[in-house]
Order: structure tokens, then C-alpha cells, then sequence
């Protein structure tokens, strides 16, 4: 299959290259010196899975890419509201679209069910841009569960994991799916079809909204936020909140507060992405993870204290430092 790989950072570059060395079509679309440095020499992968190179094609304008099969979204949630309408010559009659972005996305809830079905939220789509340029239905759910980083422009480390979750938004078991698996599997990656791909994306949420605005304003690892018996309190109580939120929607989580921190425990001293973005200047993806519990919480009429505390926090701090990102 032909593979668009849109925000090819560190994940989408893994990808990108794990896919064009089994003999798929990658076209990797990125920006900056990380971009230049894959044009140049290609993708370079270390770490973990081993080493290796690949050299898909890369650039920067997805109008000179044409459509594609597969649309592969690994950007920050909050680049793709500039980026969605850009993505229009990717997208031909059969192109499926991938979203591998953390926390809820903007398709949330597409054929959901229930008395939130269609429901929108403002804190993942402003405006409505998003859904407006990307037909939901061409959507596959998609958690990302590797660690990886770029050690220099061109060069990802490979921390752990190869394991992708994929899914339909009604759970259905799509031929689509299959496809999209089968290319994974056979570049030497999971990848599950789940008939509840929301339930993947709720459990790690729950995880993302303790753990990334507490590191970002700690400046702490997982191990570091866990074994600190205040920090390891908050983050229990923000995961109450966010099971509350999954209650109202008549979920059950099926993973306790204690298995998640103890869970944190175990990967280690582990930066989340939120305090990578922190070090390095990037913009936080603070409302796709944060702010739209907080939208949810506001919508069912929950106080969610600890975690607005939190957003509010880490929501100065981008303002704070606003000129260094």
C-alpha cells in the first residue's frame, strides 16, 4: 500500500522506516533540520529493535504527494488543526485515515452511541476545522504504545515497543483493518484490531492526565512522581477523576488506580512526552490530554478539582515561557 506519514517525528519516523524496509511505499512528511537530515542520508534507527536505515521519500508539502492508501496522522493533536485542511491532495476515494495522536481525538465521538454521539469538543477541534477537512468515516483509531525519541535530526532511538492498536470507530472487524495490520505485522510490528479502540485510548488516557502536567511542572520521571508520596496521591486522585469522567459515559475502565501507578512504577525513570516537550521548547499538548477532561467535566457538570488545578497550572506555565517554545 502507498503510506502518507504526516508529522514523521520521532514515532512517524519509526514508522516510516519499519514500513519501507518491509517494501512498502512511505512518503514522510515532516519539516525543520529533522526533515533535511532524512532527505539527505534517510532514517536512521537505533536502539532497542537494533540498527538499521531506510529512505522513504520526505518533504514538506503534502500537495506534491498525490493520493495515498493510507494516511498515517502521528502529529501533536495541536499541529493538526493548521495542518487538516493542508491534507486534501493525500486524500483520494478509498484513503483511509489513521489518528495516532495522544489523548481523545477530535472523531471521539463518531457512531459512539448513546446520548453523546456526535458530540463536539472545542478543546481538540477548534472551530470544527478538523472534522470539516477529514471525513470521520475514513477513520481507524490507533493507540501508540512504543517510546521513542530523536537523538538528532534523522536519528531515532528506539526505546521499547512495537505494539500498535488499531480499530474501527463502530468495532467492527473491517477489512481495512485487516490490511492496515497485515503491513504492520509484516515490518515487524503489533498490531491488535480492537472492537473497542476507545477503551485502549481511556486506559492510557487515564495514565496521560495524571502523569504528563504533574512531570511537566515537576520536571520529573514516572519512578519520581510514584515514589514521592504527595505526587503519588495527586496522580491517584486525578486518575478518580478521569473514571468518573469514563462513569458518566457508561464505562468501566477495568484497571484499577493501583495497577496504573504501579504500572508507572515499573517502565521507570521515563519522561513523558509533556516533559519532553518542556525541555526541548515545544508546545505542550496540554489540551488533547488535559483540556478536554476538563471540556468533558464541564459538560457533565463534575468538578474534576485536582485535575483543573493542574491544567491550570501547566496552561501558565505555556503562557510563562510562551517565547522559549
Amino acid at each position: 500500500m502507498k503510506f502518507a506519514i504526516v508529522g514523521a517525528g520521532a514515532i512517524g519516523a519509526f514508522v516510516g522506516a519499519m514500513l519501507s524496509k518491509s517494501g512498502e511505499d512511505v512518503t514522510l512528511i515532516a519539516r525543520g533540520p529533522h526533515l533535511r537530515a532524512m532527505q539527505e542520508r534517510g532514517v536512521r534507527i537505533r536502539g532497542e529493535i537494533g540498527e538499521f536505515e531506510a529512505h522513504p521519500i520526505a518533504t514538506d508539502d503534502p500537495a506534491t504527494v498525490g493520493p495515498v492508501d493510507v494516511l498515517l496522522l502521528t502529529l501533536k493533536a495541536h499541529s493538526l488543526t493548521a495542518m487538516a485542511p493542508r491534507l486534501a491532495p493525500l486524500i483520494g476515494p478509498e484513503t483511509t485515515v489513521v489518528s495516532a495522536q495522544n489523548g481523545i481525538p477530535w472523531w471521539y465521538f463518531y457512531r459512539h452511541g448513546g446520548e453523546w454521539e456526535g458530540t463536539h469538543l472545542e478543546s481538540i477541534d477548534p472551530g470544527g476545522v478538523i472534522s470539516q477537512s477529514i471525513d470521520p468515516a475514513r477513520v481507524i483509531g490507533c493507540v501508540v504504545y512504543p517510546s521513542t525519541s530523536i537523538v538528532e535530526p534523522g536519528v531515532v532511538w528506539h526505546i521499547e515497543g512495537t505494539r500498535f492498536a488499531i480499530g474501527e470507530p463502530d468495532g467492527s472487524r473491517s477489512e481495512r483493518c485487516r490490511r492496515l495490520a497485515d503491513s504492520f505485522i509484516k515490518a515487524g510490528l503489533r498490531c491488535p484490531i480492537r472492537t473497542d479502540i476507545r477503551h485502549d485510548m481511556r486506559v492510557k488516557m487515564m495514565g496521560n492526565v495524571a502523569y504528563n502536567p504533574i512531570s511537566a511542572l515537576a520536571r520529573a520521571t514516572l519512578i519520581e512522581i510514584v515514589e514521592c508520596p504527595e505526587t503519588r496521591r495527586l496522580a491517584g486522585a486525578i486518575m478518580a477523576e478521569v473514571d468518573s469522567v469514563a462513569k458518566k459515559l457508561g464505562i468501566e475502565l477495568g484497571i484499577s488506580i493501583e495497577q496504573r501507578l504501579e504500572g508507572a512504577a515499573k517502565v521507570g525513570h521515563h519522561k513523558t512526552s509533556m516533559l519532553q516537550d518542556i525541555e526541548a521548547g515545544r508546545p505542550l499538548e496540554l489540551e488533547a490530554i488535559v483540556g478536554v477532561m476538563v471540556e468533558l467535566g464541564d459538560k457533565m457538570g463534575l468538578a474534576l478539582p485536582c485535575t483543573r488545578t493542574v491544567y491550570a497550572c501547566v496552561k501558565l506555565l505555556t503562557e510563562t515561557t510562551k517565547g522559549q517554545m
